[in-house]
């Protein structure tokens, strides 16, 4: 049980790094036109594939692993 509680903040912390890359790396479908009300009617009809699909799924998984270890790291 200590090497758990001794572990987990570097585990949050490379879990962090990863997801703020995974993050940065996601192409967004909008443009800077979008944020001043420019309509963007091709940014809905994107369908993500190959790599694409699989950052934007592995960047929901690192979440969620962020998100339990942080629930962890507050129950212990």
């Amino acid at each position: 049980m200590n090497t758990i509680i001794e572990l987990l903040p570097y585990v949050q912390i490379v879990l962090s790094i990863i997801l703020i890359g995974a993050v940065i790396l996601q192409q967004t479908g909008s443009s800077l036109g979008g944020a001043f009300g420019g309509d963007n009617f091709s940014a809905g009809f994107h369908k993500r594939r190959g790599f694409e699909k699989l950052l934007f799924n592995a960047t929901i998984v690192i979440a969620i692993l962020f998100g339990v270890t942080a629930f962890i790291a507050l129950i212990i």
